[in-house]
């Protein structure tokens, strides 16, 4: 199975913020790459895991996500 790349887009007010859905996504075995942008409010992430998997572990924060694309699949 081939890496898929996503993009989402989350409310982050810190980099504390940050922080928990990096370190949550880190942990998440599947996951080859997570790229978080405060000023952009965006997560890349590159993974092996289906797009639902990946956005309920960034929800698990408790961070708000406001969308989310399949960048490649």
């Amino acid at each position: 199975m081939s890496a898929k790349h996503y993009k989402f887009d989350v409310t982050m007010a810190c980099s504390g913020c940050s922080n928990a859905v990096n370190r949550v996504l880190t942990r998440l075995p599947g996951v080859k790459n997570v790229e978080i942008s405060l000023e952009k409010q965006t997560v890349d992430v590159i993974s092996d895991l289906d797009y639902d998997t990946v956005l309920q572990a960034i929800s698990k924060t408790g961070k708000k996500v406001n969308g989310g694309t399949i960048v490649s699949a």
